[in-house]
C-alpha cells in the first residue's frame, strides 16, 4: 500500500511567507513547499529587503511591521499568482516605490478587483500596460485602513491579500464582500492569521459578508505547513481508479485546514471508500466508479482531476459553479475538454460546467498541457488506464511539485497500475 509524502501546501506556504514577512521578529516556516511558485514568492520578499534563510527543511524570515526593507524594488512574480497579488499589497504598507511584472501567463491574470480595492483604500497603485493587469507600480506611504468593498467572485485570492493586509494598516479594515469563489481558501487565511496572534471578526449585515479585521500586527512564531490537498488529490484519483488500489496521504486528516481535502468525499460519492482519520487520509478503489453531478465552486483546483477520471465511471459525470477555472492559470475547463475529446471522450461544456460521458479513452493519445502543472498531473491519473499517455511540457509541474513524474511513477508501481 503507497504511503505517499506529499510536498508543503502552496497555499499555506504562500500565507506563511506574508505572515512572517509581517511578523514582528523571526518566523520559522518547517517543512515549507519547494517550488517554483513558492521560491518566486520568497525571492520576491529578498528583493524588498526581507531576509529569508532556507534549508532543506524549514525557512527562516525576518519579519518587519513597517513594512518593506527596500526603499526601491523591482519583484517579478514568475508564473505565481499569491505571489503576483499578496506582495503589491504587502508593498503598499511600506515607504518606496516598488515595481512588479510577472510572466506573460500571469500578466493574462485578473487583478482588478484587488487594485481597485487598495486604490479604494488611497494606495497609489498603477498598471502601466493594460489596467487590471500586471506590470504595476505601488508608491507606497502606509496603509490606513477603513472600509472597503470588494468583488472576490473571480479569486478568492483578492480577499486574502485584503485579509492579511489588514492588521498592518493604521485603523484596521472594515471588508464587505459582495462575493465569493473557493470560501475554503479564506478559512485557511484566517486559520494562519490567529497562529500569527489576529483574530478575524466577521458581521452579516445587509448585502454580502462583513470581515472585520483589527490593527495591531502579527506575532512571529514557528509555523508547519501542512501537505498540500490540491497536489494529493491526484494520488487519491489514482488509489480510487485502481481496483484494490489504496493510497494514505499522512499529515492531511481531520482537521486539516485545506478545503481541497473535499475532494476524497466526491470519490466517496462515486463508490471509493475513504477513510479521513486525525493522522492521515486514505482512499481504496473498489473497482466501481459511479457518475454524479457535483458543485465544485469550493473545490475548483481539483476539478481537472475529476474531469479526468470521469470516463472510467459508469454513468455522466457533471462538474458545475466552475467558472473561476477559466481564469487559473489556462482556462481549465476548456482544456479538461480539449484532452478529453483528444482521448475520444464525448463532453459538452458551458460557461461554468462541463459533462463528460462514460468512454474508453484512446492509447496513445498526446495530451496539450497548456503550461499547466494541474492538467499534466491530472491526466498523469489517466494515464493509470490508457497506455501510451504523453505531453508537450511534463516539466510544467515544476510549479508547485517538480518532484511529481518520479512519485507518480513509484506509486503507479505499489498500485500495480
Amino acid at each position: 500500500m503507497p504511503v505517499i509524502d506529499i510536498p508543503g501546501s502552496k497555499s499555506i506556504t504562500a500565507r506563511a511567507l506574508f505572515l512572517a514577512a509581517a511578523a514582528d521578529g523571526v518566523t520559522t516556516l518547517v517543512r515549507p513547499l519547494r517550488s517554483d511558485d513558492t521560491e518566486g514568492f520568497a525571492e520576491g520578499l529578498t528583493a524588498l529587503g526581507y531576509r529569508v534563510g532556507r534549508t532543506r527543511d524549514a525557512w527562516q524570515v525576518d519579519g518587519r511591521p513597517q513594512g518593506p526593507p527596500a526603499r526601491e524594488a523591482d519583484v517579478h512574480c514568475r508564473d505565481g499568482a499569491t505571489t503576483a497579488r499578496f506582495l503589491p499589497a504587502l508593498a503598499a504598507t511600506g515607504h518606496g516605490v516598488y515595481r512588479f511584472d510577472a510572466s506573460a501567463q500571469m500578466r493574462r491574470r485578473p487583478l482588478l478587483p484587488l487594485t481597485r480595492a487598495l486604490r479604494d483604500l488611497g494606495v497609489d497603485l498603477r498598471h502601466e500596460l493594460a489596467e487590471g493587469h500586471h506590470p504595476l507600480t505601488v508608491r507606497a506611504a502606509g496603509v490606513e485602513g477603513g472600509d472597503v468593498v470588494l468583488d472576490a467572485g473571480q479569486s478568492s485570492q483578492y480577499l486574502t491579500a485584503l485579509l492579511l493586509l489588514g492588521p498592518l494598516t493604521r485603523r484596521g479594515l472594515r471588508i464587505r464582500v459582495t462575493d465569493l469563489v473557493s470560501a475554503p481558501y479564506v478559512e485557511i487565511t484566517i486559520a494562519m492569521m490567529r497562529a500569527f496572534g489576529v483574530e478575524v471578526g466577521r458581521e452579516t449585515a445587509g448585502p454580502g459578508q462583513v470581515f472585520v479585521v483589527p490593527p495591531g500586527g502579527y506575532r512571529p512564531t514557528t509555523y508547519a505547513v501542512e501537505p498540500d490537498a490540491s497536489t494529493a488529490s491526484y494520488f487519491f484519483a489514482a488509489a480510487a481508479v485502481t481496483p484494490g488500489g489504496e493510497v494514505t496521504v499522512p499529515g492531511l486528516g481531520a482537521g486539516a485546514l485545506q478545503g481541497d481535502l473535499g475532494f476524497v468525499d466526491v470519490l466517496r460519492r462515486m463508490g471509493a471508500e475513504v477513510s479521513v482519520r486525525p493522522e492521515g487520509t486514505t482512499v481504496r478503489g473498489t473497482g466501481q466508479l459511479r457518475g454524479l453531478t457535483v458543485n465544485m465552486r469550493d473545490i475548483s483546483d481539483t476539478m481537472p482531476t475529476l474531469a479526468a477520471v470521469a470516463p472510467f465511471a459508469s454513468g455522466p459525470v457533471r462538474i458545475e459553479d466552475v467558472a473561476n477555472t477559466r481564469v487559473k492559470e489556462c482556462d481549465r475547463l476548456e482544456a479538461c475538454a480539449e484532452n478529453l475529446r483528444r482521448l475520444g471522450v464525448r463532453v459538452a461544456t458551458g460557461p461554468d460546467w462541463i459533462e463528460i460521458r462514460p468512454g474508453t479513452p484512446a492509447p496513445g493519445t498526446g495530451i496539450k498541457s497548456y503550461g499547466d502543472h494541474r492538467i499534466v498531473m491530472s491526466f498523469a491519473v489517466t494515464g493509470l488506464r490508457v497506455p501510451g499517455i504523453s505531453f508537450d511540457d511534463p516539466g510544467c509541474v515544476r510549479k508547485t511539485f517538480p518532484g511529481f513524474h518520479e512519485a507518480f511513477a513509484e506509486v503507479r508501481g505499489g498500485l500495480g497500475a
